[in-house]
């Protein structure tokens, strides 16, 4: 066997060791599937295209990759690979992009060849220079110096400059016609382009097939529909294509996708059979998944146009299309697949009736626009009262919110006047209602406190955090009301109020096993998509059964983003105010304010031992002491009683594997290491089997012995830790939280802890 192609096969496991130890193995292609996770030796030293992609693989790369004579082709982009890169040379086309890999770029294998190499979306360090050096590394990049900020932006994708008339306006869309290479990262003026992947041709590599740009294809045929002219040329790319758009003002904005099939032909009986499949994601958020342009358009030749609304909060609005794997890679022929796209069109909110303007009727416009001013003055002194509302609607707009507004009034008549009689609790953010909009919809409506300082501030972050986020296992936020100086977020309803309710209040609801196992994956799922779901990385900080709200199917669904912290990519950690609950808190944060997204794995163990035990960690034993529910789990398993930390309500109606299973990811990911506790998609998979559990046992730190919430509050630390290397001398204090409640409230125990001191501690 010298060739091995699996491309979304949908096999699962490691790759066998008959296929790693082919001594004439030439090329292999393993993507988008899961299960390998630990890196295979490959033994042939023959082997020319090593392509795992996708395929969940963890730990560092093997140092002998780098010293195969003849690798010319390494693609394991989009796996969870770690560590430092050591080694020999890099091959001539080298993938890496979204792993987990860092170290110094500039001391590295990958200066010592003229390799294309893409090491985007890593831990990487890279020198001042690189952009001067002209390497062809990505993502080395000059900086983004914004003079003025744009609010539309129109790109013919592959093509020249068009300029686009009709009967009341001009638009021009910009060229993109640059040639690219295997690994590129293009800048311009107000936007940029990066390509990663080689197409392989009938002949397999680039010395043997021709020497065009095959990034670029264009069409000579007669097309239909409007502004044709745009979709003679389109930009392809093997495997991710991502345009920037760089100077935006921040907002809401319509993003158009245009696309038109013009490499296969509905007229060419085998061509006919082509099949292209990718998925596009905007600003991070999947927004079409195997997009097929030609089913789309029902045809090839023919122009489909996909709009979706997009928020820009950091002047960066991001586009990326990416091949999956998927569809037909061989027809007409080799080489004919990946993403595909022939413009992109940006247009602020606020421009949507200026790209529309009917010119015959602009004296009446301004003759309107005068009338309205006029009337304006009149009502200068209203306006001045009403000042401070006008101030939270700005705060709002600034986040670039894409959230529907909905007026006093109408929560009003939802709410029945606010009757305190639709009361489904009470929280630090206020009260929270249930309501019936006027179309049947079953809404909660979450009022900010007017007593709460801090209020204005949580609420506009909550709506920031959640407003872009679309997840079976996150509440959805219909919209927000900022009107009659009320500040009010309205929600989808739960039916079956909290997991902590269910669990251990007063609720009818008896969890039944594999109610218990279902809750639990949805959890881990949705903090997946928090962390790794989109490219804005989120951590949420509070984690706990009460904010975990159960739909009428007792689906779970994430609540209460009003303590999460957007986490850019290229910090390893943020050091902030601490604000959580007691008991839930991960050690390093709750001590030192080192927060990563193994906090919220910390948080979700607790979670996960409190459903297969019943049992709350918020239990006290007289007044003060703090019972800790991982160490009484703990001392069980390691007396062999685990099966007795299964709550005895089931009555020993369960699925042990699943029960131990669960337990096992509870032990893993409330270990007081970080580093040792697993990524969310590795907890997935633990919970649902598709990997084993590394054998790493609970260490609870910070809950391992009795510890009272009334210790943590007293808490007052000094000196360095050989654990975080924090060298300040800090002294934390605690206050009450204005967000650390649940949407619907069943115990308040959050809490906020101000540093006297900024932390600036190292990754643990």
């Amino acid at each position: 066997m010298i060739n091995r192609y699996l491309y979304a096969s949908g096999l699962k496991g490691p790759i066998p060791d008959e296929i790693a130890r082919l001594e004439n193995l030439t090329n292999l292609f393993i993507t988008d599937t899961s299960g390998i996770n630990i890196f295979p030796y490959i033994s042939s030293q023959a082997i020319e295209t090593l392509i795992l992609r996708n395929v969940s693989l963890s730990g560092p790369i093997p140092s002998y990759i780098w010293n195969m004579p003849k690798l010319r082709i390494l693609d394991l982009s989009f796996n969870n690979l770690t560590g430092d890169v050591h080694g020999g040379k890099a091959p001539a086309y080298t993938y890496l992009t979204r792993n987990r890999l860092s170290g110094e770029v500039e001391s590295g294998l990958f200066l010592k060849s003229n390799a294309q190499i893409d090491l985007s979306y890593n831990n990487f360090s890279w020198w001042p220079s690189c952009q001067e050096n002209r390497t062809g590394i990505l993502p080395c990049a000059g900086p983004i110096n914004c003079t003025s900020y744009q609010r539309t932006l129109l790109i013919n994708c592959g093509g020249d400059n068009i300029v686009i008339t009709n009967s009341s306006h001009k638009i021009t869309y910009q060229a993109d016609n640059t040639k690219t290479k295997a690994a590129t990262n293009q800048q311009f003026k107000d936007w940029g382009i990066s390509n990663t992947g080689e197409f392989f041709s009938d002949g397999h590599t680039k010395e043997s097939s021709n020497t065009d740009d095959t990034y670029i294809i264009s069409t000579s045929l007669r097309l239909s529909g409007d502004s044709p002219d745009i979709y003679k040329t389109a930009r392809r790319s093997p495997l991710s294509l991502v345009y920037y758009a760089f100077c935006m003002e921040n907002g809401t904005y319509s993003v158009k996708l245009h696309f038109m099939e013009i490499q296969f032909s509905d007229q060419e009986l085998y061509s006919r059979l082509g099949r292209r499949i990718f998925d596009v994601y905007v600003q991070g958020v999947l927004f079409l998944r195997d997009f097929n342009i030609k089913e789309a358009a029902n045809g090839t030749l023919k122009p489909v146009v996909k709009t979706v609304s997009a928020n820009v909060t950091n002047n960066i609005l991001e586009i990326r299309l990416y091949w999956a794997g998927k569809g037909t890679t061989l027809i007409p022929e080799r080489g004919n697949y990946g993403p595909l796209i022939s413009a992109i069109s940006l247009c602020h909110s606020t421009m949507k009736t200026e790209l529309h303007t009917n010119y015959p009727l602009i004296f009446g416009v301004v003759g309107s626009l005068i009338a309205v001013t006029l009337l304006a003055l009149g009502l200068y002194t209203q306006k001045i009262c009403r000042r401070d509302k006008y101030t939270r609607e700005r705060d709002l707009r600034a986040q670039g919110l894409q959230t529907v507004c909905f007026t006093w009034r109408q929560l009003e008549a939802a709410t029945n006047n606010f009757d305190q009689a639709n009361k489904l609790g009470e929280g630090g953010f206020g009260s929270v209602l249930r309501g019936e909009l006027s179309d049947g919809t079953i809404i909660a409506v979450k009022q900010l406190s007017s007593k709460s300082c801090q209020g204005n501030r949580e609420f506009v972050n909550e709506i920031g955090m959640i407003s872009g986020l679309n997840h079976p296992n996150l509440v959805k936020l219909y919209g927000c009301c900022v009107e009659k100086n009320q500040l009010m977020l309205v929600y989808e309803y739960m039916e079956n109020n909290s997991l902590a309710l269910a669990l251990f209040g007063k609720s009818s609801l008896k969890l039944q096993w594999e109610v218990r196992q279902n809750i639990c994956v949805g959890i881990a799922r949705g903090l997946e998509f928090l962390h790794e779901g989109s490219m804005i990385r989120m951590v949420h900080r509070d984690i706990k059964t009460s904010n975990v709200l159960l739909d009428a199917d007792l689906n779970a669904k994430i609540s209460d983003f009003g303590l999460a912290r957007l986490h850019e990519e290229e910090h390893t950690h943020i050091s902030t105010k601490i604000a959580g609950t007691v008991g839930y808190m991960a050690p390093e944060y709750a001590l030192w304010g080192h927060l990563t997204e193994k906090a919220d794995v910390f948080s979700f163990g607790v979670v996960a031992m409190e459903i297969v035990s019943g049992n709350s960690n918020m239990k006290r034993k007289g007044s003060d002491d703090h019972v800790s529910l991982i160490n009484w789990a703990l001392t069980l398993h390691q007396r062999g009683y685990i099966m007795e930390i299964v709550d005895p309500v089931l009555q020993g109606d369960f699925n042990s594997k699943e029960a131990v299973r669960m337990i096992k990811v509870a032990f893993v990911c409330t270990n007081s290491s970080p580093s040792l506790r697993p990524t969310m998609s590795e907890a997935v998979k633990m919970l649902e089997g598709e990997i084993n559990i590394r054998e790493v046992m609970s260490d609870p730190g910070l809950y391992g012995h009795n510890w009272s919430i009334s210790n943590l509050i007293n808490i007052d630390t000094h000196g360095s830790s050989s654990v975080s290397g924090v060298a300040h001398q800090t002294a934390t204090t605690m206050q009450s939280s204005v967000s650390g409640s649940d949407l619907y409230p069943f115990c308040n125990e959050s809490m906020i802890l101000n540093s006297t001191a900024e932390f600036s501690s190292s990754p643990i």
